[in-house]
């Protein structure tokens, strides 16, 4: 008897587009799973910090993955994410690790590691779909997926949004960093224009509801029946 694969929404988009958040909700709402797709760089980047490596030197970034053990839980209301018996759900998120992150995920055999590793999750999610998100998702990691959205918005909107995530950190220096980011991610990914067959949702005049919404009504119009 053949497995039953998961129904798979595919969200890509830039920094502060909300990826995250969004796609958390969704998943949430419709009972499905949700796999966090940056964690697994961010955990990779906080090995290799924590291991000694040069994240400069992408020789040195593909070897650590050797002994990079990962793992993460796909519920959308609460997950854990382990380097080894590590706990790095929030150290993941330090600042010392979101400098280094864009080094890491630019190494053609990291990208090809946990490319298989994200469709092997995917592959095994036990309800009856998962919402996968992050860059280039749409294009490299689930091209295939029945529904695929780039969620956007404009730059000023997502300055203010990941400024407000940031807690004691500027608008300026959040906008910084999101230029940032997305110079860097853009060497190795186009996650600013829709590939052929992506839907484009654009968050700039929506609140959080409304967004959710929005992606929730691309879903529907694909396959009804499993949407509420």
């Amino acid at each position: 008897m053949s497995p039953v694969i998961p129904f798979v929404v595919a969200v890509d988009g830039p920094a502060g587009s909300g990826k995250s958040s969004v796609s958390k909700e969704v998943a949430r709402r419709l009972g499905f799973g949700f796999l966090d797709t940056g964690a697994a760089y961010r955990a990779l980047a906080w090995h290799a910090e924590a291991s000694g490596i040069d994240t400069d030197d992408g020789a040195s970034v593909a070897s650590c993955l050797a002994s990079f053990e990962y793992r993460i839980g796909t519920d959308p209301s609460g997950y854990a994410v382990h380097v080894g018996d590590t706990d790095v759900t929030d150290a993941i998120r330090d600042p010392l690790v979101s400098a280094v992150v864009s080094r890491v995920a630019r190494v053609p055999e990291v990208r090809t590691h946990l490319i298989e590793l994200f469709r092997s999750i995917m592959a095994n999610e036990a309800k009856p779909g998962i919402v996968v998100e992050g860059r280039d998702i749409t294009t490299v990691v689930a091209p295939d997926a029945p529904v695929r959205i780039l969620l956007t918005a404009a730059e000023d909107v997502r300055i203010a949004r990941r400024s407000a995530e940031l807690v004691g950190d500027s608008a300026q220096a959040a906008g910084e960093q999101l230029h940032r980011r997305d110079q860097a991610d853009s060497k190795v990914v186009d996650f600013m224009n829709a590939a052929e067959g992506v839907t484009t949702v654009d968050s700039t005049e929506l609140d959080f509801d409304q967004t959710v919404d929005a992606v929730i009504d691309v879903i529907r119009a694909v396959q009804p029946a499993l949407v509420p």
